[in-house]
């Protein structure tokens, strides 16, 4: 005996097509908007000449990471490399992507991940719904991504938006859970109000475990490169696939060891400024 089956995905495609006909022109926008953006950022790094741009990029992560010589110098070393590989503008692109991609993520989830906190029907709603997005295999998000905006680096960016962001939302809320009630006893003593409270008490305790999550959303982003490729985003993402489709092993060598100097160094600098907040916390 078989049970009848719930025609699960024929109500998603109708749904689907409903958001399609009656939100296209929405769609349209958003996407108008995200590829500006993407575009903006990718002149824009590409608008100082590599040698230029490492130096800089040297002297930052030098500033940032405390003046840790090592560090600035394998940063250096590493962007040295993608640019004599001949992958410069497709690492850009790649770093643009992940940007706006961490960008609209942090804009997204940091505010939901607050009312999580401070809420418990909030947080009874979102914690399904991250679950689910962690759990949800990633090629999965690639499906409406594409129905809705089409092949390139829009859709690649909605999909690693959607992959990197629930990180985010769950150590801002972990981060400001674990403020100890002491001080929130205190700060009501004093009379704060629930806006004074948050952004003088909560979220500069918080800012590490919020820290941690910005850090995870940036590495989540750059994993997500080579999936989005394969519905036509650039970067050093289609590097790697193009190795994979001709069999060529230089080739989507060459594209993973860039994207992984790049993981390395902003991971390196992220952790860095996880590190000045917890030593100005304690």
């Amino acid at each position: 005996m078989n049970l009848p089956k719930i025609p699960l995905g024929d109500a998603v495609e109708v749904l689907v097509e409903w958001i399609e006909i009656n939100l296209g022109f929405l769609l349209d926008g958003i996407s108008e908007v995200l590829e500006f953006l993407i575009e903006g950022l990718r002149d824009l790094l590409l608008l100082l000449p590599a040698p230029v741009f490492i130096v800089l990029a040297a002297v930052v992560v030098w500033f940032v990471s405390k003046r840790n010589t090592l560090l600035a110098i394998g940063a250096a070393l590493g962007l040295l490399l993608i640019w004599d590989l001949q992958l410069w503008s497709l690492a850009m692109e790649t770093l643009a992507l992940v940007i706006a991609s961490t960008a609209l993520a942090l804009i997204i989830g940091i505010p939901v991940g607050i009312m999580a906190a401070r809420s418990e029907t909030v947080h009874a709603i979102v914690r399904p719904m991250l679950d689910f997005m962690q759990t949800m295999p990633a090629f999965v998000y690639l499906i409406p991504a594409v129905i809705f905006f089409g092949l390139g680096n829009v859709p690649g960016m909605i999909a690693t938006v959607v992959f990197a962001m629930p990180p985010v939302i769950r150590l801002t809320a972990l981060g400001i859970l674990q403020v100890p009630v002491d001080l929130i006893e205190l700060a009501d003593a004093f009379g704060t109000t629930e806006q004074q409270k948050l952004i003088k008490v909560q979220l500069p305790l918080a800012m590490p475990t919020i820290m941690a999550g910005v850090n995870q959303c940036i590495m989540m982003a750059l994993s997500m490169v080579v999936i989005a490729a394969m519905i036509g985003a650039r970067g050093l993402g289609f590097k790697v696939l193009e190795g994979i489709q001709r069999l060529d092993i230089g080739v989507g060598f060459e594209g993973g060891l860039a994207i992984v100097i790049l993981a390395i160094i902003l991971d390196r600098v992220t952790q860095s400024l996880t590190a000045e907040q917890r030593t100005k916390k304690q």
